[in-house]
């Protein structure tokens, strides 16, 4: 009698039958068990087709943007095309910008600037899905599996409070999402409902520029305060979106010259 080969499975991605055998799956478990996800909900997200492990994350990971220096990372992010689209983005959004800024008390063209960074304003920010992202740092670096685990949870709590399919929402190779970029943890916890339509919409301006507000507030910006000074508040809240110097010192002097060019042509 023909006997069938057996079929391995030395990736370690999860099986219909097999959930249990993957570390990933374990670990959101265990992060989860006290939460009102269902398990069924937890399962069904790690028998997904869609499972894939991305070995460039890692490498990714290796050389960011923000280990460059000053200058290469300056002339990525403070240039001339960037500073159109953020003036252009202030006219088409005026308003609502002013509304944010007005609601939280800081810099409208902080707000703004972070998310230009962040996603070019919409235009990038999806490289891998966000399950993806988080399960491929479970499994392929070590020293990060259990933030990266934490964060896989977090990313299931809000799937399934809001209905979504946690392997149809895009994100960055860190696992971030979302026009403003925050890591599940933070948008569970600092994302609002500027618009009062019943949701913490990611892909919505008004959520987006209220939830970045609402971070820099929640992480040390003092309502109206003018300080720019390195160290001080406005420093440190920007610090605590993207922990890196060069990352203030870009927001800082790109908000500085989009504010500086809408002034001067409102004159």
């Amino acid at each position: 009698m023909e006997r069938k080969a057996q079929v391995s499975n030395p990736t370690n991605i999860p099986t219909k039958d097999r959930p249990e055998g993957d570390l990933a799956f374990r670990m959101v478990s265990s992060s989860l068990q006290n939460s009102s996800v269902p398990k069924a909900f937890i399962r069904e997200a790690f028998t997904h087709d869609g499972i894939k492990k991305h070995s460039e994350i890692s490498e990714r990971f290796d050389r960011p943007y923000e280990k460059k220096s000053w200058e290469d990372y300056r002339k990525i992010f403070v240039k001339e095309s960037h500073i159109k689209s953020g003036i252009e983005f202030h006219k088409e959004n005026k308003e609502l910008i002013n509304n944010v800024a007005e609601e939280y008390r800081v810099d409208p063209f902080i707000v703004i600037t972070i998310a230009g960074i962040e996603s070019n304003y919409g235009v990038h920010h999806s490289q891998f899905s966000v399950f993806n992202s988080l399960y491929t740092q479970i499994h392929e670096m070590p020293k990060r599996s259990k933030w990266a685990a934490n964060e896989l949870a977090e990313f299931l709590k809000y799937c399934f409070i809001n209905q979504q399919d946690p392997h149809r929402i895009g994100g960055s190779y860190a696992g971030a999402f979302g026009f403003g970029q925050f890591i599940p943890s933070s948008f569970n916890r600092y994302s609002v409902d500027f618009n009062e339509d019943g949701i913490k919409e990611p892909y919505g301006w008004p959520d987006v520029l209220g939830s970045i507000a609402n971070y820099l507030i929640k992480n040390g910006y003092n309502a109206n305060s003018r300080n720019y000074e390195r160290d001080g508040d406005i420093w440190k809240s920007i610090y605590a979106y993207n922990h890196a110097d060069n990352y203030v010192m870009a927001v800082l002097e790109l908000s500085k010259k989009i504010r500086k060019r809408i002034e001067k042509r409102n004159n």
